[in-house]
């Protein structure tokens, strides 16, 4: 009994909408909602491969080693056998 009550109230708003007037409806609504879960499961795959992923270089070939000293350096003291000895305070 509702439901066809529902549908006499529903009937004259149907009638008032403009004939040219252009909306997108219900199929655009499905295609934005399914547009966004696929974003969404996009950046969540993202995300989850980016943990993944290790951040650390390999040494340059072509870099100088990090035990020589070079000119403006202040490194190892001379003399102690290229080991640094502890800070004395």
């Amino acid at each position: 009994m509702s439901a066809s009550l529902a549908l006499t109230h529903l009937v004259p708003l149907a009638k008032e909408v403009d004939e040219n007037k252009v909306t997108p409806g219900v199929l655009g609504f499905i295609v934005f909602a399914v547009m966004a879960l696929a974003v969404w499961g996009l950046m969540k795959s993202m995300n989850r491969q980016l943990g993944r992923v290790d951040f650390k270089e390999d040494a340059d070939p072509k870099a100088e080693p990090v035990g020589k000293a070079t000119s403006g350096s202040t490194g190892t003291g001379s003399g102690s056998g290229g080991k640094a000895s502890p800070a004395e305070g």
